[in-house]
This record gives C-alpha cells, structure tokens and sequence, in this order.
C-alpha cells in the first residue's frame, strides 16, 4: 500500500478504495510474470484545489496554450509507414501551425513549415507523393531538402539570397515507429521528454506495428476535456454500464511518471466492484467480455471456461495462442495482463498509445481550430508479422458530423460513441457553471490534475 496520502479519502459506495492494490492483487495471481514496472507504486498525492472551467472555455486560455506551450512541446505527428519512401510527404496541422513532414532520399525524416516564402501560401493540403515541393501560386519550388531549387523570374529577385528561401524546419525525432515533432528550437531531446516510455514499451514492439484502422471526427468539446475522457475508469459506472461485469474499473491502478507521462492500468476479465452483489459466474464474465470488447477478442467467438479456472486466465491464454499466431512471435512469456488488460499511457499533451501485446489502440488530440472543438483520432496498430515489410499506414477516415464511431471501428467504436456523447455537454456545462469549481477524485483523477499541473509549468513560461 502506497503511504501516499489521500485526504477525505474514505470510501462511499460499499467497497474500500485500493490506489492500485487490486490490480496489484490480479497481477501478483497472473498465470506469467508480470513486468516489474507494472507492479510499481508510482502515485502520488497532487493536491485537492479544484480547477477552473474556464481553463476548457476561455479563448484568453486557449490563447496562452498556443504561445506558450504548444511550440515547446513534442508532438506525435505521423507513424513511419505512413511515409516509407523518399518523397513522400504527410501534412500535419495543430494549433494554428502546419508542418509538410517529408521522407528524404537517406531515409530520414524532415519536417518543414507549410508555407511559401513567397507570397505565404501553403505549399500542400494533403499527403502524397512528390519529387519537388512546389508552390501553386506562382511555382516557386523546394528540393526535398527544403532548399529553394527554383524562383520565377529569378532577376526580379535579386534581393533575395537563397539562403534566405530555405524553408524553416521543426526537430523531429523518432521512436518505436511514431515521429515526433517540436516547433521551439532548444529543450529536452525527445527521449528525454519521453521519459519511462521506451524502457516500458521495449518488449511491445510498437515498432513492429502498422496502422490497420484510423477514423477521426470533429468533438464539440475542448480538446483537454476530450483527452481527459480516456484518463480514468471511473467514468464506467455511467458511461459504459454494460461493460461493468469483466471490467474491474474501480480497480483501475493508476500511475505518474515525471512531468510527461502517466498511466492508468484497467484489469479486464475482473467484474467491477459495483456489481459486487450480483455474485456473476466466470462463464458470464468471459461472455460479456466477448460481446462488448471489440479490442482483443474477434466478434462471434465463443470460449468456455473451465471448472476451476478464471475469465482473466482463460482469456490470456486464448490470446496467447492468437497474438503469436498474428505476429509470428513465441509470446508464451505474456502476461494474462499485458493480453487484454487496457494499459494506457498518455504523453503530454495529445499522444496516446495503449501497452501490451494486444492491438494497440493510440489516441491523439488536437484543437480544431478553436477552444471549442477538437479533432478526436483513433488507430488501431496491429502486427507486422515477423519477416515481412509493414503495409503502408491505412488513410484516416474522416466522419462527418451524422457518422457515428461505430460505423468505422465496430464494437470499440460503440464504446466510443457512448464517450463522445457526454463531451459536448461537458463542454456547454463548464460554460454555464455558477461557482466556477471542478471538484477531482485525489486518485482516480489524478491524471488529469498531473496533466494540468505540467500545462500550468509551460504556461508560466515566457513567451
């Protein structure tokens, strides 16, 4: 038990509150050893002030982000296979900036600001192919190295030097497959900022992935308010009522690391301890499970579990045999928990990538274009099996306003859509409250009050 302190912390609802020991109590009975840095104790107690809503509605706020943070921080802007040979280009836009991220003739990565040195146009809006980039205005053209290769009428700009046409870059670095950009010259390498995050992630092999499935959709709702729906399990017991018999969500273990990153660790095959009283069989459990988790488990399999065994255990060992199968790899080594457990980190302030040796769920935020809205997107990453090339990154699927989640990403997009539906009444409530206060839980919310303490840190930053 962490001794950490957690005031006023005494439970309401008939079952005590753990910080993280349920889990820890789940992983210590796992069939397989369970990583050392899973079972670890990092929470800690942030403080109990509530925070503000005008943090989510202020367009004075919104403002701050976009000078002081966001240039300073490192931002997940594309997965390798989206660009693997030279020439090809993604365009990546957030917070009032926009990036031609572009594959060059060595094989590494550059990112250039998407805009001519000539008159201000955007040089591309949309991903492609190219040998040159070249403006449509007036057909000023860059190399792929973002040096000037041609003016018009080069003798009207004798008072230019080529030099001064270089198109200006981001830093960019890379890790496990994702690149990363970051605006502000200086600061912390991205390992660095990364933190906890590469030792963790190392026996995952995200780099070993591809992007199978993307959608994305404009949210009415601040873009911390959106990521802040996928930091805590705590939501379950309204948002997701039917998925409460495997999902232990009060049982969730959360964790802070540094300033960049934290975790929250929610034990499926586990029933929630708010249907303690409803004494459900393991058979039941594997059962609801195989309805509603549209993540680990194909739609229509049936899975008895056998007298004297456990749902969790069951279900790790279906998925031992099937995830070895996708990605050619001996996973006899696989904990039950890292096969179907939700092992969620967030990276400050919009990357979201899931742990374990299931399909990988990432998450990723950006305002769109406002306080008020946010582009929500999706991927599911799964195995490159062993020997063979990664398939090019499937396209984002865009959804219109009328398209629900569900539509482009099946059982996970219905948990989806239950999710958004609260968001833009989040984002009307905050406007229209009278004293002001969001009162968080000391634990179960505590990423979210770390997240605002490290924006807080950017924000007291001069511009």
């Amino acid at each position: 038990m962490s001794d950490h302190h957690y005031e006023e912390d005494k439970p309401a609802s008939g079952f005590s509150c753990n910080h993280g020991e349920a889990w820890d109590k789940l992983a210590r009975n796992d069939s397989r050893r369970v990583p050392a840095f899973l079972l670890e104790d990092n929470s800690r107690y942030l403080g109990s002030e509530p925070l503000s809503p005008a943090r989510y509605t202020s367009a004075e706020f919104f403002q701050l982000e976009l000078e002081r943070m966001w240039p300073r921080v490192w931002q997940f802007a594309a997965r390798v296979e989206e660009l693997p040979d030279p020439g090809d280009t993604v365009l990546y836009e957030n917070a009032g900036r926009s990036w031609i991220l572009v594959r060059q003739e060595d094989g590494s990565v550059r990112a250039f600001h998407n805009v001519c040195l000539h008159r201000g146009r955007k040089l591309r809006t949309s991903n492609g192919h190219v040998q040159e980039l070249r403006c449509p205005y007036h057909a000023f053209t860059w190399k792929l190295d973002g040096s000037i290769h041609q003016v018009p009428c080069r003798w009207d700009f004798a008072h230019v030097k080529d030099e001064d046409l270089q198109l200006p870059e981001a830093q960019v670095e890379q890790w496990a497959g994702y690149i990363f950009i970051k605006d502000a010259e200086g600061g912390p390498s991205l390992a660095e900022y990364l933190g906890v995050l590469p030792e963790h992630f190392e026996r995952w092999n995200h780099e070993r992935r591809y992007t199978s499935q993307w959608a994305a959709k404009v949210v009415k709702a601040n873009w911390k308010a959106v990521a802040e729906a996928f930091m805590e399990a705590f939501h379950v017991i309204a948002t997701h009522p039917q998925i409460m018999p495997f999902t232990g969500d009060a049982n969730s273990k959360y964790s802070l690391f540094g300033d960049h990153v934290n975790l929250a660790i929610t034990p499926f095959g586990d029933t929630s301890p708010h249907l303690a009283d409803k004494e459900l069989t393991q058979q039941e459990v594997i059962d609801a499970f195989l309805k509603y988790n549209g993540r680990v488990v194909p739609q229509g399999e049936s899975i008895t579990v056998e007298q004297g065994r456990t749902a969790r255990e069951t279900m790790g060992e279906f998925n031992r045999a099937r995830f070895a199968q996708l990605s050619g790899q001996n996973l006899d080594h696989a904990s039950d928990a890292e096969l179907q457990d939700a092992i969620t980190y967030n990276v400050f302030p919009n990357f979201s990538p899931w742990g374990g040796f299931s399909p990988t769920v990432v998450y990723r935020w950006r305002p769109w274009p406002d306080q008020d809205h946010t582009l929500m997107e999706v991927r599911i990453l799964d195995y490159v099996p062993e020997g063979q090339i990664a398939p090019r990154a499937a396209a984002m699927q865009m959804l219109s306003e009328d398209e629900n989640w569900a539509s482009a990403l099946g059982v996970l997009g219905s948990i989806l859509d239950q999710d958004m539906g609260n968001l833009p009444h989040v984002q009307t409530g905050m406007k229209a409250s009278k004293n002001g206060k969001l009162h968080l839980a000391n634990y179960q919310e505590s990423r979210i009050r770390h997240f605002h303490q490290t924006l807080d840190k950017y924000l007291e930053m001069p511009e």
